[in-house]
């Protein structure tokens, strides 16, 4: 008989993570079996075998695959679970797939991908993208920095590298943000590879699972695309993990198991980070540790140029023809129609109107669940919530007051649309944003806008990401610096990679393009610094800022929350939640630690109670480990290690 420990894909007892089983078969590390666990069966993966041990133990009821799991997901799997203080039975339910015992008939056809893009990329490589593959290369660092501009060819570089390591007999996983927002690089990497498995959630179930399957059971180097949890897949020899636009939110996973993908990739393999516009964090470790490969020349040489110029909202003049559009950018959008190229606005905020209010008494429209305002969408003529998707009616009088001075104010992509169907009215206009119907979002008919089927293009951040517009020749930015206003200490840079993304859109050297940032800072530097394309200057600013306040990378941060149903229930649990923190600091003698006052978490009111947060900054990660090991856990404490947003 042998005996194994096994970790459990159901939480059994807060304080263990695995548990003795016994069996007749001979098992390894990462043999996925079914055990019987109280009075019911669970899914469980084999950590180790162990000696025999001095209580009775349950037998293995099977094994479900005879491939066990490769190596680097097992180091994978309790890695998150000690890195982020979360359930090892989490991070297991998420790293295999669901109904893992199902018995799935075999598909009938290959899963399609989200979109067909008919153009492929087969520039030959330059020198500087065949200097930043040797550098990579040859760089013992296990993360390296691919810093690239817009418009430089990281993929060519990304396929390169993925050449060499099929050649070598390894595997790869390339990580990008939104399948559906990479449409180009996708078509790319399956032109050069037989062997892509493309992930994402638009899949069923079952295609999913036979999907991860297949990788399981693959004999030959496999090509793994897909968003942050593609990093589960089960493909044996493992030998690069590349992370495209390595600076978005979407590879932090924000529900448990938390994790960053960027993290997770660093200890799984050799790590490449793509990024024109790096997180500052990121670029100081790398820095640190002489780990970047810099492109910094458009892929495409040739004499064509692009022409910025920084509008200032507050100069009413240049807004004559429109509230929303300068007379500058109205001028270029004509000229762009004339000459039967395209233009594209950018505007961060869907729906018509972000604001209603009664001019008469201050009543505004709020989300009753989310206390938080409607959005008016007028094609639909409904107020709706864009954090939990209720939609009302549009009121005609004031509710509180009765008062018809109802205003809609702001603007958002859906009154840019009635705008310039307004000022262009024979122009084909397109709209992208989470509003649009499936058919027609971007990924779907990229390649009637690559065509030219469309005079103008209006989105939100989608359009800012992995497509290629070579007929673009203005492009128009209505408010640059509306994230700048929030309170957040990665605000600034959500800002200017923002910017600096949609600029890359007009400046990729097929066109001469005339740019537009439309702001109401135009002296703010992040803006300034976006709009020069000067990473350098703006690392630096950025930094200063950061040392000045003790924020990352000079601090490790912890976010504790707290939610009750009552505002003096939350209040008085964290002030003594606070207590506890301070105590065992000064009790453990610990130095280098900022704990903030109890303070309302920026959206403090929801349907679920009042929430109230308290953020921990470290010198040591550790120490923070530390101070929540010692914290007495409750249902209602909410914790984030390495938060990317404080909001």
């Amino acid at each position: 008989m042998n005996y194994y420990l096994i970790a459990p894909a159901k939480t059994f007892h807060q304080n263990d993570r695995t548990l003795t089983y016994a069996s007749e078969k001979s098992l390894l590390p990462g043999h996925i079996v079914e055990i019987p666990l109280g009075k019911q069966s669970a899914i469980g993966i084999v950590s180790s075998q162990t000696s025999k041990p001095d209580f009775e133990t349950k037998q293995i009821l099977r094994l479900i695959y005879e491939t066990p799991l490769p190596a680097h997901l097992i180091k994978a799997l309790f890695w998150i679970s000690d890195y982020y203080r979360c359930p090892l039975s989490s991070v297991i339910q998420a790293m295999l797939p669901r109904g893992i015992t199902k018995k799935r008939r075999a598909p009938k056809k290959e899963a399609k991908t989200p979109s067909v893009i008919r153009q492929t990329c087969e520039n030959p490589l330059n020198a500087a993208q065949k200097r930043a593959i040797k550098e990579i290369e040859s760089n013992p660092a296990n993360t390296v920095l691919l810093h690239g501009i817009t418009g430089s060819g990281k993929t060519n570089v990304y396929i390169e590298l993925t050449k060499h390591a099929i050649a070598n007999g390894q595997s790869v996983i390339l990580l990008v943000p939104e399948i559906a927002l990479t449409s180009q690089l996708v078509h790319n990497f399956k032109t050069h590879f037989s062997d892509v498995i493309l992930l994402h959630s638009a899949q069923t179930e079952a295609v999913r699972h036979q999907l991860w399957e297949q990788s399981l059971c693959a004999t030959t180097p496999q090509v793994i695309i897909g968003p942050r949890s593609a990093l589960f897949a089960p493909i044996h020899n493992l030998g690069l993990i590349i992370i495209d636009e390595a600076h978005e939110p979407a590879y932090h996973q924000d529900q448990n198991p938390k994790y960053s993908a960027l993290r997770l990739a660093a200890v799984m393999a050799k790590t490449v980070l793509g990024s024109a516009t790096p997180l500052i964090t990121d670029y100081y470790v790398c820095k640190q540790h002489k780990a970047i490969a810099e492109l910094t020349e458009l892929a495409i040489q040739n004499n064509k140029h692009a022409k910025l110029q920084i509008i200032d909202l507050k100069n009413r003049p240049d807004f004559t023809h429109s509230r929303m559009l300068s007379n500058q950018l109205i001028t270029s959008i004509q000229d762009s129609i004339d000459a039967r190229t395209q233009a594209m606005i950018f505007h961060n905020r869907r729906g018509t109107a972000p604001l209603t209010i009664c001019d008469h008494c201050g009543w505004q429209a709020l989300c009753p669940n989310c206390f938080l305002p409607l959005v008016l969408h007028a094609d639909a003529f409904q107020m709706r919530c864009h954090t939990c998707g209720r939609h009302f009616p549009v009121p005609t009088a004031c509710p509180e007051c009765q008062n018809a001075a109802i205003h809609h104010k702001g603007f958002g992509t859906k009154a840019l649309e009635d705008e310039l169907h307004r000022l262009f009215p024979n122009a084909r206009i397109a709209r992208f944003d989470a509003d649009t119907v499936t058919n027609q979002q971007l990924n779907q008919i990229y390649d009637q806008v690559h065509a030219g089927n469309y005079d103008i293009i209006i989105g939100t951040q989608m359009i800012a990401k992995g497509f290629d517009f070579p007929r673009l020749s203005t492009l128009g930015v209505v408010q640059a610096d509306a994230g700048l206003s929030l309170p957040d200490y990665s605000s600034e840079e959500r800002t200017y990679q923002l910017i600096t993304q949609v600029i890359g859109r007009a400046n990729r050297g097929h066109q001469d393009s005339r740019i537009f940032i439309q702001t109401f800072q135009p002296d703010s530097p992040v803006v300034r610094h976006a709009c020069s394309g000067n990473y350098a200057e703006f690392y630096k600013y950025l930094l200063q800022r950061r040392r000045q306040s003790t924020l990352p990378p000079y601090s490790f941060l912890l976010k504790l929350s707290l939610t009750y149903k009552t505002e003096r229930a939350v209040i008085q649990n964290t002030q003594k939640l606070n207590k506890a923190i301070l105590q065992y600091i000064q009790k453990s003698s610990l130095s280098n630690i900022s704990v903030t006052p109890p303070m309302p978490a920026f959206h403090e009111r929801t349907n679920s109670g009042y929430t109230w947060e308290i953020v921990i900054k470290a010198k040591k990660r550790q120490d923070l480990l530390n101070i929540f090991d010692a914290l007495n856990k409750t249902p209602q404490l909410h914790y984030d290690f390495d938060p990317i947003s404080l909001l």
